[in-house]
């Protein structure tokens, strides 16, 4: 099974806990596949919409494909999610919680398709992310030591 890994989003992992993964189809047209394989997509705006029946991928920029011409598509769009019914109400009751929140945190293809990894997530306060940095630098101030004494 080959997954090439396409977009991430970093800054999701540091503005919230991610509580728990989806994996998620996309429905794209046909220009947006080839600009995705190209590795042309941001995912750094981008959001998760929830109603009861279907979730929906917001703000994610994908550019457009060069040699599509006229039938080219709209690169912010909203894409449809691919997801079983079970996820999509659990995803749906999850997010009616207070501070709860759905956000892509990468892209990738799987098997030649586009899959798109969403994950639950809770809002970080300051101090939390301050911690967050501190383990960083920590485990950087770390390694510089272990290479240090090789």
């Amino acid at each position: 099974m080959s997954i090439k890994n396409l977009a991430t989003n970093r800054k999701a992992s540091f503005e919230y806990f991610l509580l728990e993964h989806f994996e998620a189809g996309l429905s794209l047209q046909g220009s947006e596949i080839k600009s995705i394989r190209a590795g042309q997509i941001s995912l750094a705006e981008a959001y998760i919409e929830v109603n009861g029946r279907e979730a929906w991928l917001v703000e994610c920029h994908i550019a457009p494909y060069e040699q599509a011409s006229r039938f080219n598509h709209d690169p912010k769009r909203k894409r449809r999610l691919l997801l079983h019914k079970r996820e999509i109400r659990q995803l749906w009751s999850e997010v009616r919680q207070k501070g709860v929140t759905i956000v892509p945190t990468r892209v990738y293809l799987k098997e030649g398709r586009a899959k798109i990894e969403i994950a639950l997530a809770k809002g970080k306060q300051l101090h939390d992310k301050r911690h967050t940095i501190a383990e960083r630098d920590q485990e950087r101030e770390m390694k510089r030591e272990a290479r240090m004494k090789d």
